[in-house]
């Protein structure tokens, strides 16, 4: 890896950071709050949020087999991925790399920051094809995206492909595991102090079930960390989010049971779709969806949105055409679902 320094915009690097209220009397004991212009009134919610999630981030740490000091938390994992833009890559200068097809808030995010966004495409089935990735690296290139199991095409990413542009490029590489929950494929984040330039991406959005509170996470060295709290908002994570994902993590054992649950569904859905006439292929996932390729795949679409059941059509993707990408739902909505197909008439 490149040293810190050189990866990072020069702006950023000597950035003196918003010190918030709540930072300034930090380590002290304190019972009467007239800092922060908050009205007295209207307990809990009047106060300001800890800014950097303290006490979740305890909670957490054990969990995901991390430090507290390697970890942020995000206003979902959308925040992480802006920060990394924000952080490292200089507007109208440098470049990012990602996999193609891959999650669209990459070059959303490139786009909104002014940053070049190279495109690789992955080979067959889907794979990841390591030093195609790398070819396209240059001096400029700042980052390298990678997405396992990846969306939308749901397969995991080869670890020792993985690994191998981790040893093979001297920048930053964000690897998204968001549906590694559902993956029986190595954990990267208990890496991250073998591999000083990788960001791992995870969420409470998939297996806890709680898209709603918004709530993504970041693993990395304490340095890179230091750095996306640095630049990030001061109370980018409200109160209210924090004590749901802490009701979340004392329900765990139930979140298992969730995971189990829709890993048994999906192996039942998937065999299924397969079967229907109007299918051509149904692709290889380790997460809670998986795509599937259909005869006529938009008029397959419209109608089950005339049905009242809503998938995701992917045809517009690159290598996804004629897809669909089913999420795996209660074994009602998936029977709803294959209900509604077996019905279709082309």
């Amino acid at each position: 890896m490149k040293p810190l320094k050189d990866l990072v915009r020069p702006n950023i690097w000597a950035l003196k950071p918003y010190s918030s209220a709540r930072d300034e009397y930090k380590g002290k004991t304190a019972n009467t709050f007239l800092d922060a212009n908050e009205s007295p009134y209207n307990v809990p919610v009047n106060r300001y949020p800890d800014p950097l999630q303290e006490e979740l981030k305890q909670l957490l740490a054990p969990l995901k087999g991390v430090a507290p000091e390697q970890m942020f938390l995000g206003n979902g994992s959308d925040e992480a991925i802006d920060l990394v833009f924000r952080v490292f890559c200089v507007p109208g200068r440098d470049n990012v790399v990602a996999m193609e097809p891959t999650y669209g808030m990459y070059q959303v995010c490139a786009d909104v920051n002014d940053v070049e966004y190279r495109k690789v495409l992955l080979g067959d089935n889907f794979n990841l094809e390591p030093q195609k990735l790398l070819d396209v690296v240059n001096e400029r290139t700042k980052v390298i995206f990678l997405c396992s199991p990846n969306n939308p095409t749901g397969n995991s990413l080869d670890p020792e492909a993985i690994e191998t542009v981790l040893r093979g490029f001297q920048g930053i590489i964000v690897l998204d595991k968001a549906y590694s929950d559902f993956s029986p494929k190595p954990v990267f984040r208990l890496r991250i102090n073998e591999f000083p330039n990788l960001i791992v991406l995870n969420t409470f959005s998939k297996a806890w079930a709680s898209a709603a509170i918004r709530l993504g996470m970041a693993f990395a060295a304490p340095d890179i960390i230091r750095l996306f709290n640095k630049v990030k908002y001061p109370y980018n994570v409200n109160t209210l989010t924090q004590e749901k994902a802490r009701e979340m993590l004392s329900r765990r054992f139930e979140v298992d049971r969730w995971v189990k649950q829709i890993l048994q569904e999906r192996a039942g859905l998937m065999v299924a779709v397969s079967e229907l006439p109007l299918c051509e292929r149904v692709f290889p996932t380790d997460a809670n969806f998986f795509l599937a390729r259909f005869r006529g795949a938009g008029q397959v679409y419209e109608y089950l949105v005339s049905q009242g059941v809503i998938v995701r059509n992917r045809s517009h993707v690159t290598l996804c055409g004629d897809c669909l990408r089913i999420t795996v739902g209660t074994q009602q909505e998936n029977n709803r679902f294959l209900a509604a197909l077996r019905q279709y008439k082309p």
